[in-house]
């Protein structure tokens, strides 16, 4: 029996800068050469960004969309899952990752944060929320690091 892959969760904004899209985009590469599965929400800005990044390093990408129509991952995803839930898929995203990393992102990016919190995820953060229980790193080596290392690092209170 072969062993599980580890499964990272990143999450963000629809929307953002050229800056934090080339950082999630190096999220991603990192990712995908770690060989881990990236789980994200698969649509644009961060989600599109990221998904780029792992995609073009041969990466495998999960886009667990809030909509009916799997039409509506961007580009970049590799497996769409339309789950017709709308933001009540943010539980799903946290649920499925062993570790999640933030890239900037606003109240949506928030709510998933407080899932990872009730769930026990370890939440790493790239430009984005300062917050009790999150691990705030500088750069995306950094934030893929701890990821991959969360099983034994404790996010500081």
């Amino acid at each position: 029996m072969s062993e599980k892959k580890k499964i990272i969760a990143v999450i963000g904004g629809r929307d953002c800068d050229e800056s934090l899209y080339q950082q999630a985009m190096e999220v991603g590469r990192l990712i995908a050469e770690k060989g881990a599965i990236l789980v994200c929400g698969g649509r644009g800005g961060i989600m599109e960004a990221v998904c780029k990044g792992a995609a073009q390093a041969g990466g495998l990408t999960v886009g667990i969309l809030p909509g009916d129509d799997i039409k509506d991952a961007n580009p970049w995803v590799t497996v769409p899952i339309a789950t017709g839930i709308g933001l009540a898929r943010n539980s799903i995203i946290a649920r499925t990752a062993s570790a999640v990393i933030a890239i900037g992102g606003e109240y949506g990016t928030l709510s998933e944060i407080a899932y990872c919190f009730q769930f026990q995820i370890p939440v790493f953060t790239l430009h984005s929320w300062d917050i009790k229980g999150v691990v705030a790193v500088d750069t995306p080596e950094e934030a893929v690091k701890f990821a991959f290392g969360s099983a034994k690092y404790a996010a500081k209170t």
